[in-house]
């Protein structure tokens, strides 16, 4: 999710595995974004122990709040790190462990054209592509 989504989240936007995103980046006028299993029971504990109720947003945050905790998480693994390198992580990680272009782009990013997820994924190394051949054909 992009960080102004996650801020923008309220405790009825969450319906176990799907989060419902209102007025999305991509203009549309509203749009799912499907979580795992332990991410949902987390995040349903989360809201229940702040007893956060339909309407309040689930991390009441600020952007520069939000980009200070990330900042402060990569600091403690010795990266520097903003929220979108999270995003690009995730599409980079789903795309190298072999999620179809298509699942990455439209279910992952939610982009409306592939070409804009295959502008992010950038080069493949010689010694990934020699790797995914011989997984493919090997």
């Amino acid at each position: 999710m992009r960080i102004g989504e996650v801020l923008k989240l309220r405790e009825k936007d969450v319906d176990d595995r799907k989060l419902f995103i209102a007025n999305p980046k991509s203009g549309r006028q509203s749009e799912i974004v499907y979580i795992p299993k332990k991410v949902a029971d987390r995040l349903k504990d989360y809201i229940r122990s702040r007893n956060i109720e339909a309407d309040q947003r689930i991390f009441p945050l600020s952007y520069t709040g939000a980009l200070e905790i990330v900042k402060r998480a990569g600091r403690l693994v010795g990266i520097d790190l903003r929220p979108h390198d999270l995003r690009r992580h995730a599409e980079t990680y789903a795309s190298r462990t072999g999620a179809p272009l298509e699942i990455v782009s439209k279910v992952i990013l939610r982009h409306a054209n592939l070409s804009t997820t295959q502008r992010y994924l950038g080069r493949v190394s010689d010694t990934e592509a020699m790797r995914w051949i011989e997984n493919i054909h090997g």
